[in-house]
């Protein structure tokens, strides 16, 4: 299963305006992330996949350094090696 926010799964948006697209697109380029942008006036926004990202442990830093075969701090379950530790090379 791809990490949220990596080619493979993109970080899914819905906003109501062009300057909130905007807005959420530079923070997902900052940090390098995939995303794709949904502009729809007549419904709610969501950047729940947003605010998961920016708020998971290995965006907070825990302040303990991951070890290669330590399990990763997003929560996949995988290996750090294999998942966050890809990015990082």
């Amino acid at each position: 299963m791809a990490q949220i926010g990596t080619p493979g799964k993109p970080i899914i948006l819905r906003v109501r305006t062009l300057e909130r697209a905007e807005e959420v697109a530079s923070i997902c380029e900052d940090h390098g992330w995939k995303y794709i942008i949904g502009l729809e006036d007549d419904k709610p926004e969501d950047i729940s996949d947003l605010e998961r990202l920016l708020n998971s442990p290995a965006a907070a830093g825990s302040g303990r350094k991951v070890g290669r075969n330590d399990p990763c701090p997003c929560g996949s379950g995988k290996k750090y090696k294999k998942c966050c530790g890809r990015l990082a090379e």
